[in-house]
């Protein structure tokens, strides 16, 4: 017999590897996440799996799923484990491999396949894991598939009618970088550093961008699941600084930095100063209803004022829709409208025909950006920038509070605002005269300075971000004023970067 703490161990060993552990806070309002080993183990994996078919069922939609993985050590394995799952409820399961996230969305519709189980933790720090869903290509699961999913895997209340298939599509990422490069090329060699913060983007964006006519400087495109300089995050400041010394050693004339998974793009000048994804959103707003008129674009309530307020976009007739952010519910959106394209201030851009096909895709957004300058001859990505009216915004600031807490925390501080608007109680100084409450709330005073506060939607975080047409001083008093209304909960922890 063994000694206690030994049988422990062996029981505790046993547990782990035999029965699934699926920690109900990782299912999120449009995609799933976990840290992988202490909140989901393989078992688990394969459950989500069932849960996916056996969903997929539910809705009527044939089970015939496309899957791949990110670089991670890990990944592969989940990725497996998914896939037993899925073929346990009748999927046939298409494997496309090592891929960006992207890359399983035009899979979708490559292979004529209805639904798709991308394995990523997108930008997340390694020791993450999670699946981007969807059963209605170019769309995502919202909050009624996840909370679905989430009771049918939680219950176990599978349908496990079996007689299911896997297919391994080789060299699958050929096809999607022809599809993509199949258009003209630049009519210079502009160029271009292509910084992948050594995620999956590395293996894919600077091949595509060449071939495009770019002149391509690769930073930390090496694949490296440790992220050993920075996290493949767009809006990291370390990954930002790192792209604007090679912008400013290289002379490059644009600087894009891609998210871990592929699809996000951010953007730093020639001058080497960042671009706020939502400000990049309003240029290329400019420079395509230039082309189309009277377009509409879905844009998220983080986002820049200016899709409202630009003298240019209101000449070109632009019609500006703000909406919740997360890619699952702008992707809807854009669809929902027929819009052009749709932009979230996290850098997530959907651009639909004759662009793209409504995901989002950073690759695309790249050539987008690229093309803007092709257009543009003799005008530099700074001037394009200077180009717009002025604000003062921040950066996205994410302070901790737990999943199990957040939305709680949310709820008060919408309720608190909406108090003090009844009262005539002012807000950084000034009168309010907008709440924006469809995610989070978003307080609008007398001079346009606003600030917004949600729940992240894939982190145990908040997301605060201010801007104000006014000054640099106004945007830090909304930042005060809001924070201020934060810590009258105690949930709310420290902040991953402030102004």
């Amino acid at each position: 017999m063994f000694p206690t703490p030994v049988a422990k161990l062996v029981q505790n060993t046993y547990d782990y590897e035999s029965k699934p552990m699926v920690k109900p806070t990782g299912f999120r309002e449009y995609d799933a996440r976990w840290l992988f080993g202490q909140e989901i183990n393989l078992m688990g994996v394969t459950a989500l799996g069932m849960g996916i078919g056996t969903l997929l069922g539910e809705m009527g939609v044939k089970r015939e799923i496309v899957t791949g993985h990110d670089f991670r050590s890990y990944s592969a394995s989940i990725k497996l484990a998914l896939a037993t799952g899925l073929q346990a409820a009748g999927c046939k399961v298409h494997d496309i491999g090592l891929a960006v996230t992207p890359m399983a969305y035009f899979a979708q519709f490559e292979l004529d396949v209805p639904a798709v189980a991308m394995v990523t933790a997108s930008h997340n720090e390694n020791g993450w894991t999670g699946v981007k869903m969807g059963a209605a290509r170019p769309l995502t699961f919202g909050p009624d598939e996840m909370g679905r999913l989430k009771e049918i895997v939680l219950a176990a209340a599978f349908d496990l009618s079996g007689g299911g298939a896997y297919v391994f599509h080789d060299d699958f990422p050929t096809r999607y970088i022809a599809d993509i490069t199949n258009r003209p090329k630049l009519n210079r060699p502009i160029k271009v550093i292509a910084a992948c913060g050594n995620g999956t983007a590395g293996a894919f964006a600077p091949k595509v961008l060449e071939l495009i006519g770019a002149e391509v400087i690769p930073l930390d495109a090496e694949l490296d699941f440790t992220f050993p300089r920075y996290n493949p995050n767009p809006e990291d400041l370390k990954m930002l600084h790192a792209i604007a010394d090679a912008v400013r050693e290289h002379g490059a004339e644009v600087g894009l930095g891609f998210d871990g998974d592929g699809d996000r793009c951010g953007v730093i000048d020639n001058e080497g100063e960042e671009i706020f994804a939502d400000k990049v959103g309003v240029m290329l707003a400019r420079d395509l209803s230039a082309l189309y008129p009277g377009s509409t674009f879905v844009v998220d309530v983080k986002s820049t004022g200016l899709f409202a307020t630009d003298p240019v976009l209101r000449q070109n007739g632009v019609k500006a829709d703000y909406w919740k952010t997360g890619h699952s519910y702008i992707k809807r959106r854009v669809n929902a409208l027929s819009a052009l394209a749709g932009f979230e201030k996290s850098g997530h851009y959907f651009f639909n025909k004759p662009i793209g096909r409504g995901y989002d895709d950073g690759l695309i957004s790249a050539l987008a950006i690229l093309d803007m300058l092709d257009r543009n001859p003799g005008k530099t990505m700074a001037d394009l920038k200077n180009a717009l009216p002025k604000t003062w915004g921040s950066p996205t600031m994410s302070p901790h509070c737990d999943d199990e807490t957040k939305y709680g925390v949310i709820d008060k501080v919408v309720k608190r605002f909406e108090e003090k608007r009844a009262k005539g109680e002012p807000v950084a100084g000034q009168a309010i005269i907008d709440l924006v409450t469809v995610n989070g709330v978003r307080v609008v005073t007398e001079d346009g300075t606003w600030g917004l506060v949600r729940a992240s939607s894939n982190k145990p975080e908040l997301v605060v971000v201010v801007e104000s047409p006014v000054s640099e001083a106004r945007m830090r008093e909304m930042f005060k004023a809001v924070d201020e209304t934060l810590r009258e909960n105690p949930e709310v922890g420290e902040y991953n970067q402030t102004i």
